[in-house]
């Protein structure tokens, strides 16, 4: 197996991030009630900043894909109910028929999260259906070019020339021609997971079984097929993987712990995969000539199987990294600073200034939210910026929020501020409190803001 060990020489630590992610073939099934070992809730070791989580084989029957189009689908709605109240936001999502891939972050994160693309990759029925195929978001992350794909691969143990050919097409489909991102090779990390597919070669199933059932890996490793690829095919050759030290997760009866059991007896094997690929930046870096590269390194912490659920004929996998880094970006380019007490007697005024470098749009908005959003849309009111403008003055902005729009309850809110050109959070404020009218009495404060 390949080495994990993926620190650059030592340099100046930055900032931290806890990543996990999450591949599962759901089989069509619905959210079952608990997914905390699935999502390490109870870990009291893990402090995670983002999770990102891919599935495949959703339901996407016409009337469950029609629902989904109007509503949330009940797999993002479950993961949005569960990671909200611990301050965790849907950064952005893409679906393709049964594919779906989502990216949560702590809300702090959201300012140097930036969505540059969503794409997707149908390579069924000779590319134009998308039971088969990738899904993939491109995003900067404190200024770093990073790329998650989400993918589903041809079946059967004769189809490895298939699978190995349809890595090849999702990986050069991720073009981004007319826009300002490099090539997705040039990308200083690329996340890759999936069901791949990828079997056992040779071996017998009597065989496999023992071996796993002896919990004795090692000689399956030697025939897993995206192992043997890895060590000869040129784009898979540059990507990690951690070790395989838990059972093949495919295929099981449904509802149980027992390999196939069916007429097929299939083969169990590794369908289920997380690989990873980290460009290592020369010594003098396109982005700071004459200098050395930033720091960035990503270490792998686990690399695990969940055999508790069962929802499924396939077992979800997890990996949880550490991705360390001296940010390219260290200031938001717009910062919300509550100042003072909100009281529901006058409009509220948001005071505000930009970054000389950014990009502003008369599309641009302020959000209202309570503590605890789901997602960038869930929002108590909001203003455009140019529309409810109240004075400009030595870079300092003012907006008015009408305390009509808002209900009278005690709570804790927050501020975000969205720009329409970058199609991102690039601003939030610290959590604060809105009085109600009764507060202050008659001598209530007559007006309070937000300001930089």
């Amino acid at each position: 197996m390949a080495d994990v060990d993926l620190q650059e020489p030592a340099e100046p630590r930055g900032r931290k991030l806890s990543i996990h992610v999450v591949t599962w073939n759901v089989a069509s099934a619905a959210p079952p009630l608990d997914l905390s070992d699935l999502l390490q809730l109870d870990n009291q070791h893990l402090n995670l900043d983002i999770y990102i989580i891919g599935l495949q084989e959703m339901n996407c029957g016409i009337m469950s894909l029609l629902s989904d189009t109007a509503f949330d689908d009940p797999w993002s709605s479950f993961f949005m109910d569960v990671l909200s109240p611990l301050s965790f936001i849907k950064v952005s999502c893409v679906r393709m028929q049964g594919l779906l891939l989502l990216i949560f972050a702590k809300h702090q994160h959201l300012p140097f999260i930036q969505i540059l693309s969503t794409k997707s990759t149908p390579t069924g029925l000779f590319g134009y259906w998308g039971n088969k195929g990738g899904v993939n978001i491109c995003l900067k992350l404190y200024g770093y070019y990073v790329s998650i794909i989400n993918c589903h691969l041809p079946p059967h143990l004769a189809n490895n020339d298939q699978r190995l050919e349809h890595f090849d097409r999702i990986l050069e489909m991720q073009n981004f021609e007319g826009q300002d991102i490099p090539n997705i090779l040039d990308h200083d990390l690329i996340l890759w997971f999936g069901d791949m597919n990828f079997r056992i070669e040779d071996f017998g199933l009597h065989f496999v079984r023992e071996s796993i059932k002896n919990q004795c890996y090692s000689e399956l490793w030697e025939k897993d097929q995206l192992s043997i690829a890895r060590k000869c095919d040129p784009l898979l050759r540059e990507f990690q993987e951690g070790p395989l030290l838990f059972p093949p997760t495919y295929k099981f009866d449904k509802n149980s712990n027992n390999y196939d059991t069916s007429e097929k007896k299939r083969k169990p094997a590794w369908t289920d995969r997380i690989l990873w690929r980290l460009k290592r930046h020369p010594q003098a870096s396109l982005r700071t000539p004459g200098r050395l590269a930033p720091h960035f390194s990503l270490s792998l912490k686990s690399y695990i199987s969940h055999m508790m659920y069962c929802i499924s004929d396939h077992k979800p996998v997890t990996s949880t990294f550490d991705l360390e880094m001296k940010p390219l970006v260290s200031s938001p380019l717009i910062t919300l600073i509550p100042e003072g007490l909100w009281t529901m007697e006058n409009d509220m005024v948001i005071s505000y200034s930009l970054a000389p470098d950014f990009p502003s749009s008369p599309w641009d908005w302020i959000g209202l939210y309570k503590v605890g959003l789901r997602h960038i849309n869930d929002y108590m009111t909001y203003v455009w910026v140019r529309d409810n403008q109240v004075s400009i003055s030595d870079g300092l902005n003012q907006v008015y929020i009408n305390t009509n729009d808002i209900p009278e309850i005690e709570d804790q809110f927050l501020l975000c501020y969205y720009s329409n050109n970058l199609h991102s959070v690039v601003g939030i404020s610290k959590p604060f409190q809105i009085c109600p009218r009764s507060y202050f009495g008659e001598d209530s404060l007559s007006e309070a803001h937000l300001q930089i």
